[in-house]
């Protein structure tokens, strides 16, 4: 009985565990090809019997490809061709090796689905020709050539400007052979006809107000002759393009303000490799205050929000009807600025309930403005509940008059009136409470005296009284 229960206690479940990982192994070498051995994250296929005829693939039911990270192929010299859809398995996919084999040609969309590719190692094997369109959508660190039979042509002039323009000071030792079978340095490899494109953007003024519309022409040029594309990343604003041989025309309409400072491109490529010219698109609008909320505690008291508008605008605020006077204890601070987009608060030193009332944004530049108001409570009034909502009354409704600032110039400023913010007033309320319970005190206590003073003189005269008399009446006897 003991035996059947130790059986059925952890050493059951450590002995299942076991049986489980036998049988993971045993399914990932089933998904591996032969010749090949697998992991969780790598491929390596280096035996050459019987060795693999195709680009090894992975059973999807028994292993998952996005996993793998490094596969490395070496003296398989029946290996001659990688397919389209031979590695899009492998998305995560950084590290491909093959060495020592008999490749010779490589799709052009093989590695469409591995944006994660990093080191490429062709060494050695049977390349005749590559094309720059297998890799310009990656961002490659290494890519090893060295030891294949290129033929000396224009489609391999891309490999050649690639060792020109790498930052690298280590450069691959290349060649390739000519019409009479000649090895050929590809460092003085000469292709007539056969050279980088330019591209030429004509675009008028770029600033532009939100809505209107606007045409941008562009021309290329190169031998071999080039193709020609836009390339206006996540443009929302409505566009559409005209290409035409080596002339391209582009039609942005209805332009969003969402858009300003976006980079749009003109793109020249060819066989050898491309050029592209640029602009940034600026887009002017009108404010918009996008969020204003109650004022929350931090450090200081601030009243946050958030402002959008190019060019930059100018803020001004309003304290319950008239001019709020900003000052080193009510200022405006912005915390961030997001090209047309600008977050920040108005900050307050010590608010108390002179404080409490309503508070309005106002944004303006020469498109127009947009206006919010929130109404604040910091305190209560004394003998009021803190958590009542009291009437404000008219003696706190001042007008601070002061000039509207701009965004980031809020504390410096030189005209500034003399000081009738908020907070001084406040200040000065404070010092006349306390001014007046101090004089009603020495008042008080000095009546106290006064009166303890008459009292004891009252006593004092009857006893005197008495004493006079008690001593005349033997006299007269």
């Amino acid at each position: 009985m003991s035996s059947w229960t130790r059986w059925h206690g952890p050493a059951m479940a450590r002995l299942w565990g076991f049986c489980w990982l036998v049988v993971g192994f045993w399914r990932a070498a089933l998904a591996c090809p032969t010749s090949c051995k697998c992991t969780a994250s790598r491929i390596w296929c280096s035996d050459p019997s019987p060795g693999i005829v195709a680009f090894p693939r992975l059973d999807p039911n028994s292993a998952d490809p996005e996993n793998i990270t490094e596969i490395y192929i070496a003296n398989q010299k029946r290996l001659e061709i990688i397919n389209e859809d031979d590695v899009e398995a492998y998305a995560g996919l950084k590290n491909l090796t093959i060495v020592d084999s008999g490749l010779k040609f490589v799709a052009h969309k093989a590695f469409l689905k591995n944006s994660n590719l990093q080191h490429i190692n062709f060494t050695r094997n049977k390349l005749t020709s590559l094309s720059r369109k297998h890799f310009r959508h990656l961002d490659l660190s290494e890519l090893i050539l060295v030891g294949n039979p290129f033929t000396c042509s224009c489609d391999i002039m891309w490999i050649k400007t690639l060792q020109e323009t790498k930052s690298s000071p280590e450069t691959q030792d290349l060649y390739c052979l000519n019409e009479s079978s000649k090895n050929i340095p590809l460092a003085n490899l000469q292709i007539p006809n056969c050279g980088l494109p330019s591209a030429n953007l004509a675009a008028p003024n770029l600033t532009v107000e939100e809505g209107r519309s606007i045409t941008l022409s562009c021309s290329v040029a190169g031998d071999p002759v080039p193709n020609l594309y836009w390339d206006v990343g996540n443009l929302i604003s409505k566009h559409m393009n005209e290409t035409s041989h080596t002339q391209g025309s582009l039609r942005i309409t209805n332009i969003s303000a969402d858009d300003s400072g976006k980079q749009i491109s003109c793109v020249a490529e060819n066989l050898v490799g491309e050029d592209q010219d640029s602009v940034n698109l600026t887009v002017h609008f009108a404010p918009t205050i996008t969020f204003l909320e109650s004022p929350t505690s931090d450090h200081h008291w601030c009243i946050p929000f958030t402002v959008k508008g190019n060019p930059k605008p100018a803020l001004q605020w309003f304290y319950n009807g008239a001019i709020l006077n900003e000052s080193k204890y009510i200022c405006t601070k912005i915390h961030v600025t997001n090209h047309t987009e600008y977050h920040g608060c108005l900050q307050l030193d010590n608010p108390t309930h002179m404080n409490n009332g309503d508070y309005k944004l106002v944004a303006k530049n020469e498109y127009g403005k947009d206006e919010k108001q929130i109404s604040a409570h910091f305190m209560g009034w004394p003998g009021i509940d803190d958590g009542a909502n009291p009437n404000y009354p008219d003696v706190i409704y001042e007008d601070y008059g002061t000039a509207a600032n701009d965004i980031g110039d809020t504390t410096n400023r030189s005209n500034e009136i003399p000081s009738t913010d908020v907070a001084d007033k406040s200040g000065r309320e404070h010092l006349s409470v306390y001014a007046v319970v101090v004089i009603a005190s020495v008042v008080g206590f000095c009546l106290l005296v006064m009166l303890f003073l008459l009292k004891l003189a009252r006593h004092s005269k009857f006893g005197m009284k008495g004493f006079v008399l008690f001593h005349k009446i033997p006299l007269d006897g």
